[in-house]
């Protein structure tokens, strides 16, 4: 697959320019050309440029990184993960060790990155800084046909689990305050998002009832009938027409005029949306919190 130097920002989180730097006082990289002479990276590129990012973030100098072998750098990547800092700078480390051995199915290397990033910085700040951004880069490959689509349920399904183990560490007795709804329309089968929303609504005290991922309209209303849920949350990530998604949001709004419904995901397309009053859209995971510490107070 060829790649371009912004596709390896874009999948890399080093930008264009320190890129260049990189290649041109310390050899980071060599690039290909193409017969009409234009720079171009392949796979191998995007690992060497990944795997230097993670050398950096364990407290080597760039100039150290990069004038190390292949061999040299496996070897060092290999050691002990404790030498990962807690600071905010590490969690760069994480993101490109999970992609390097997502390429290689490495299950056991991809726990132990997840497990550590939750020892030291916690499930909610691994999810923001490492799994969230990692799915993000993920996605993107897949798009450019850099991965197949295997790559990216195999990782997806290491963080569903993940996510699970936090939601259990959660007692259901104390999941006493208001209630909420949670689900994904017929059309929508990125869980992870929901799964994280789940966790956090436990782990500050609600109710959630679960009904996961591509749930028909009539389940969610008999769901609700039976419950009564005073809150209703549900994630449109796929891109779809701005009248379809206005349609659905019109029928949920008048189906449930009591409940308070919160939509999150595609900010593009929520974002050109006329929403009902009783729609609210929060855009980022802090919005998120704040509203869920101060429904609590």
């Amino acid at each position: 697959m060829r790649l371009s130097i912004s596709n390896l920002e874009q999948l890399s989180g080093v930008p264009v320019h320190t890129i260049r730097i990189w290649e041109r006082r310390y050899n980071a990289l060599e690039p290909l050309r193409s017969t009409g002479n234009t720079r171009f990276y392949n796979d191998e590129h995007l690992k060497r440029l990944l795997n230097i990012v993670s050398l950096q973030q364990l407290g080597y100098k760039i100039s150290q990184a990069c004038a190390l072998e292949q061999k040299e750098i496996d070897a060092f990547l290999e050691q002990d993960l404790a030498a990962v800092g807690t600071n905010h700078s590490g969690y760069e480390f994480f993101v490109s060790r999970i992609l390097t051995a997502s390429l290689a199915y490495d299950e056991l290397l991809i726990n132990n990155l997840l497990d550590q990033s939750i020892t030291e910085h916690g499930i909610t700040a691994t999810y923001i800084q490492v799994m969230f951004p990692m799915m993000q880069r993920l996605g993107l490959m897949w798009r450019l046909d850099h991965i197949c689509p295997a790559h990216e349920h195999f990782i997806a399904a290491i963080v569903r689990q993940k996510l699970m183990q936090a939601i259990s560490s959660v007692p259901l007795a104390e999941q006493t305050g208001p209630s909420w709804l949670l689900y994904l329309q017929e059309d929508e089968g990125h869980d992870i998002p929901l799964l994280f929303a789940s966790f956090m609504l436990r782990s500050h005290g609600y109710k959630v009832i679960y009904l996961g991922e591509r749930v028909p309209f009539g389940s969610v209303e008999d769901a609700y009938n039976i419950t009564q849920p005073q809150n209703l949350l549900l994630f449109m990530i796929r891109r779809r027409p701005v009248k379809e998604a206005e349609t659905y949001l019109k029928e949920l709004s008048a189906s449930f005029p009591k409940a308070n419904i919160f939509l999150a995901g595609n900010g593009r397309l929520i974002g050109e949306l006329e929403l009902e009053t009783n729609i609210n859209w929060f855009s980022t995971i802090e919005e998120f919190s704040v509203l869920l510490k101060n429904k609590n107070e």
